[in-house]
This record gives C-alpha cells, sequence and structure tokens, in this order.
C-alpha cells in the first residue's frame, strides 16, 4: 500500500520538484522576448525579431505532406529565414485591430523557459534559453486556429 501512494505521488513531487518561482525581472525580460518576436512581426521590424531569437533558432509546424496524403510533415525554419520573412513584411498582413500577442510564461526552471502565445490566427509554444544575461527563443512549435486551417484549407488532423 505504502508503495502504491508513493508511486502515486511522484509524479507531483517530480513536477514540484521541477518548477521554481521566476523573478520579477526574468520574467519581464522572458515576455519581453516574446513581445518582440510577436510584435517584430507584425511590424515587420527584422532587427526586432532578431534580438528575441537565439541563432540555433528551429521554428515548426505539422502541415500536410503532399507526397503522402493523409499524413503531416514538419515545416521548418530557422532563425535567419524569418528574419528575412518578417523583414518582406508578411506578418503586416494582419490587419492592426486583429494583432494578438497573449502571453502566458508555462514554467521557468533555472535558465530555461516555456511560454505560449496566442497570436492573430495561431498559437506558439516557445523554448527560451538566458545566456550572456538575455532571453532568447531556441524552439518554437506552432499551429494554426481551427478557424485559420478552415480559412486555408488545411485538415483538422493530420
Amino acid at each position: 500500500m505504502a508503495r502504491a501512494a508513493f508511486v502515486a505521488l511522484l509524479p507531483i513531487a517530480l513536477f514540484a520538484a521541477g518548477t521554481q518561482d521566476v523573478s520579477e525581472a526574468d520574467a519581464k525580460a522572458i515576455k519581453e522576448t516574446a513581445l518582440d518576436y510577436g510584435m517584430g512581426w507584425y511590424e515587420g521590424d527584422g532587427e526586432r525579431m532578431e534580438r528575441a531569437l537565439h541563432p540555433d533558432l528551429a521554428k515548426r509546424a505539422l502541415f500536410p505532406d503532399p507526397r503522402a496524403p493523409g499524413k503531416g510533415k514538419l515545416d521548418n525554419i530557422s532563425a535567419m529565414g524569418l528574419v528575412q520573412a518578417t523583414r518582406k513584411g508578411y506578418g503586416k498582413a494582419t490587419p492592426e485591430d486583429q494583432r494578438r500577442t497573449d502571453v502566458t510564461i508555462l514554467d521557468v526552471f533555472g535558465n530555461t523557459a516555456s511560454v505560449k502565445m496566442r497570436m492573430h490566427d495561431w498559437v506558439d509554444y516557445m523554448h527560451m534559453v538566458k545566456s550572456g544575461g538575455r532571453w532568447k527563443i531556441v524552439n518554437v512549435l506552432w499551429e494554426m486556429s481551427p478557424e485559420a486551417k478552415k480559412k486555408y484549407g488545411i485538415p483538422e488532423e493530420l
């Protein structure tokens, strides 16, 4: 019985051990990094976007694979690819009254953070790292909202 209680409580104990309080300064810096990413996109500000990204960033989303109907494949973009797309102004196409940058810090542990950002037609899940005193985005996994998928003819499930 004691073993069963230990096994049942182990995930709770591991979760509690894996989190820590984040300082106000770090929380503010994490949010600012996310906003540099989001607002940089919407404003076509490549410098602002670049400031938010680690040079080794990988941004991914699952899209239909045209070579394998009914299956998905990961679409990848690098830091430089994202900065170039930002500079080209693709994000500026979103009307100002529809631009969203709702930031939620999900977890912070030491020099790492997980962040969710709700944007216009999609949600970004970001992993950040604190290096040289600055928070940088190293990974982004994103997905379009159900409404956007419908608008662009993308299946809900892949």
